[in-house]
């Protein structure tokens, strides 16, 4: 073993398995599998199961290798794992308007762009009870959750395989090195000589409750990674270009640069709550990091999960379940009393004193034209957002 690969195998393995599992094609195969694609009967999949198919295609969801059957989306929804017993808490399923017979086979392609993004064998094709899928995996059946009427608008049936990943669609030239594969980071990782890396979520532009945890998390880990979503939000929150803006803005000007890795991954927000941080967890894993910070309301939506839920999820894994760990923080807030970030374990004073950080918070005082506190938001982040409010 060479002096690389010594390095790389310090890092945590993949989930449930001890390699990337690369769905995606190169080179002639790529090309071959192309010009076939041409000739099959065609899939439409929405922007929620493009996203998902690239990243079985980059190795992000390893072990998964393509759309659920009926017997691990059963699992999945009711016990939080496939039907092998791997921890999976959110199914990964493709919907169709009818039933296929198995052994078609189907080309994927974007609703959004039209440009095809794989191939697939069908398995088998089953009618989900969504109802069903919605109790389980949002706690909720109310439509007014963004992800169960994500999953109500589906069509009736699901259909299952493995899948041949044929592009990233614009991920890789929109976002540049921002957008990343598990493999690429991995490398970064190991040439850094990390073997512990804290992952931090970010869906909305950082603020400085975001920037004392991850100063914490680096703290305790040889290194960070910044990953933020470059997907789809629902509608009303800020877009992925200007949030990467404000992150670079941040990152560039408080963060020491030898100690920090910005990457961005190209899922839809399923606001999923508790059941979204442990998918979160996974993929960060695939990533190569060991630690995944959980805060308040992660990934949640409203008042449809307790504030620490997403924490709390975490206590019920079975031993084994999952490599990478928590990092549990506290609800963060600034104090004017204390005169800098605190939390509810630190400070002991009234909430008067007390700036609370909320991406919510944010988009209500620039939507309404009225002073962000430097407190809340650095000055280099808020002149960009101010910046694309001007446009």
């Amino acid at each position: 073993m060479n002096n690389e690969q010594t390095i790389a195998s310090k890092l945590i393995t993949p989930h449930g398995s001890h390699s990337l599992k690369v769905l995606l094609l190169e080179g002639r195969e790529r090309e071959e599998e192309m010009e076939k694609a041409k000739t099959l009967p065609q899939i439409v999949m929405n922007s929620r199961e493009t996203a998902d198919l690239i990243m079985l295609g980059i190795g992000a969801f390893t072990p998964i290798e393509g759309f659920m059957g009926y017997e691990d989306w059963s699992a999945v929804c009711e016990f939080m794992h496939t039907g092998n017993s791997i921890l999976w808490p959110i199914p990964i399923t493709l919907s169709h308007d009818s039933n296929l017979l198995p052994g078609t086979e189907v080309c994927l392609v974007s609703g959004e762009t039209q440009e095809i993004m794989g191939t697939m064998k069908v398995t088998e094709s089953y009618a989900p009870n969504k109802r069903f899928e919605c109790s389980h995996i949002f706690k909720t059946t109310d439509d007014s959750h963004p992800g169960v009427w994500s999953v109500m608008e589906q069509k009736d049936w699901n259909i299952a395989g493995n899948v041949k990943v044929l592009s990233e669609s614009y991920f890789p030239e929109q976002f540049g090195t921002v957008y990343q594969r598990p493999a690429e980071t991995r490398k970064i990782f190991a040439e850094r000589g990390w073997r512990t890396v804290a992952a931090l979520q970010l869906r909305n532009p950082m603020h400085r409750g975001h920037e004392y945890i991850a100063k914490i998390a680096t703290e305790i880990s040889d290194g960070l990674f910044i990953h933020q979503l470059i997907g789809k939000l629902k509608v009303g929150d800020i877009d992925a270009h200007t949030r990467v803006q404000c992150v670079d803005a941040v990152v560039q000007n408080y963060f020491n640069q030898s100690r920090v890795v910005v990457g961005g991954y190209p899922l839809d927000m399923r606001y999923a709550g508790p059941r979204e941080a442990l998918l979160h967890a996974i993929f960060r894993q695939n990533y190569g990091c060991s630690h995944m910070i959980i805060g308040r309301d992660h990934a949640g939506v409203g008042d449809y999960y307790d504030s620490f839920a997403a924490q709390e999820i975490f206590s019920e894994l079975w031993d084994g379940a999952l490599k990478c760990k928590m990092i549990p923080v506290e609800w963060m807030f600034w104090c004017y009393k204390c005169g800098g970030v605190a939390s509810i374990k630190t400070c002991p004073h009234d909430p008067n004193h007390k700036l609370s950080f909320s991406g919510t918070l944010l988009r209500q005082l620039l939507a309404e034209g009225r002073g962000v506190p430097v407190e809340m938001l650095r000055p280099e982040a808020l002149a960009i957002l101010r910046g694309k409010e001007a446009k």
